[in-house]
């Protein structure tokens, strides 16, 4: 049994390719780039600024974070029957829209503790 047999016959490249750069002016390129980058309202942009705005200066509020706020994705499990792994269920906590925010308050928490109060914080990784 050949291994070639069993692969793909033919391989299919697709990519973006500007031919003719130098007939491209530079205002039809700001046309596309106002076309593309619509502004649009973030109903969730006033929480977010809310939870970047919280400060962390105080030890309890600190050491409250670094419990409330995992380290990594409590969702994410390998489904396992008799030693062998049937699925992955991937981490989910990257579907809420305010997981970049709630993750770098954590951090901010962290470095509070290590810095500020030369806490160990190797309990909370």
């Amino acid at each position: 049994m050949k291994v070639f047999d069993n692969t793909t016959k033919k391989i299919f490249l697709a990519s973006w390719v500007l031919i003719n750069q130098a007939e491209t002016s530079d205002h039809k390129a700001t046309q596309l780039n106002r076309s593309i980058s619509k502004p649009y309202w973030d109903i969730l942009q006033p929480l977010r600024q809310r939870v970047e705005n919280i400060q962390v200066r105080d030890r309890q509020l600190a050491h409250r974070l670094c419990k409330l706020i995992p380290s990594q994705c409590p969702f994410e499990r390998d489904v396992k029957l008799f030693g062998k792994t049937l699925f992955h269920i991937p981490p989910m906590c990257k579907l809420n829209p305010l997981y970049e925010e709630v993750v770098s308050l954590r951090f901010r928490a962290l470095c509070y503790l290590a810095d500020e109060c030369g806490e160990d914080v190797s309990q909370y990784c």
